[in-house]
């Protein structure tokens, strides 16, 4: 198949790492895949050099007639079977194009934001496929409005190959953090605002801390509360357990630094593509037993679910996953889990067979 794909985000979130992601595992597979993109944002640069050409598009909104001309450009050229779309912006200029050239429409949603009334009807009666990234994903969708037999859920991909696990990084990475291997490490990675649940997480680990001299808090990432939480890391009597590395560009490699990861939101989530890449690295993972994350993971196989917001649950869960005899049979578990049910090659497989016939 020949795919065109439309994402001119310059953000370099779960939305973006899908497309990569997906885009990467099509052109493996053998199919023919170019994508419209922001020059110089983190999905340009990822997909550089890559088996996916590339050609430059920017959308501000659905007016923006130079987004329109650069898809049209590309797809008069690539003679596409399909259309993806992975961004709310591009939705209806995709349709559009679509309509206008006689191309099958392929949507993604990853927000659980609503859409205004009018595309919560009429987006996914209009696209011929539009995915949710999760159960509770569709479920919302169709509570505000989208037709439930026009919704079907396919999850977000992993590439099982830059998600591995890799003693020798693991090794560098303690010792880079100052720590030996019987170090016990947990990792929170990505966007820190209060609603991700730090400040609970935060609470937990001290408390966790006082009873398990090994254990040690590895903080990736940045937001709007990154001061504050440097802040009350400072403040906390073990200071000196919590390491704040602040944002990395590939987080892939301190994966193997972790014993456990720990995914705490309290916020409303549709997915939580950090829980299933620390899984295809043999981390076993606590996460919010709340909104789409539970599908990430086996309970009690590959990690525990835990009340969102609850310290003292919290400070128990990470206290068992400190003990070796219950961490290290789900550590074994976990990246067969993520094979079996996240992996590009799983998911670009099911995600053409998905499409069958274009227009039905």
């Amino acid at each position: 198949m020949k795919f065109l794909f439309a994402g001119t985000s310059r953000e370099n979130g779960g939305a973006e790492a899908h497309f990569v992601t997906l885009t990467r595992a099509l052109a493996t597979a053998g199919h023919t895949v170019e994508a419209v993109v922001h020059p110089g944002a983190p999905m340009a640069q990822a997909l550089a050099g890559s088996a996916v050409r590339l050609h430059a598009g920017r959308f501000r909104n659905v007016f923006d007639l130079r987004g329109y001309r650069a898809i049209i450009a590309a797809a008069r050229r690539l003679k596409p079977d399909w259309l993806v779309g992975n961004f709310g912006k591009e939705y209806w200029p995709l349709i559009l194009v679509g309509h206008l050239l006689g191309i099958p429409v392929a949507l993604f949603r990853h927000h659980l934001k609503p859409m205004n009334d009018l595309s919560a009807r009429l987006v996914a009666r209009c696209a011929q496929r539009f995915f949710a990234v999760s159960q509770y994903a569709r479920r919302d969708y169709i509570e505000h409005g989208m037709p439930a037999e026009r919704v079907q859920v396919l999850y977000n991909p992993v590439d099982m190959d830059q998600c591995r696990p890799d003693p020798a990084q693991r090794a560098a990475l303690l010792q880079r953090l100052g720590l030996d291997e019987s170090a016990i490490v947990m990792g929170c990675f990505g966007r820190l605002h209060a609603g991700k649940g730090i400040y609970t997480l935060l609470d937990a680990a001290n408390a966790a801390m006082v009873q398990e001299p090994r254990l040690h808090c590895l903080w990736l990432g940045d937001g709007t509360d990154t001061q504050r939480l440097r802040d009350s890391i400072a403040a906390s009597p073990f200071a000196e357990r919590h390491h704040q590395l602040g944002w990395v560009a590939d987080v892939a490699p301190y994966y193997n630094a972790l014993s456990m990861l720990a995914f705490p939101s309290i916020a409303t989530e549709a997915f939580g593509r950090t829980p299933v890449e620390a899984q295809a690295c043999n981390v076993p993972v606590l996460c919010s037993d709340a909104f789409g994350i539970p599908e990430t993971l086996q309970p009690g196989v590959t990690g525990l679910l835990l009340p969102p917001g609850d310290a003292v649950a919290w400070r128990d869960g990470i206290l068992s996953l400190c003990n070796d005899a219950r961490r290290r049979p789900m550590a074994a578990a976990t990246r067969g889990f993520v094979l079996r049910h996240f992996s590009t090659l799983v998911i670009a497989t099911e995600f053409v067979r998905r499409l069958g016939s274009p227009w039905s």
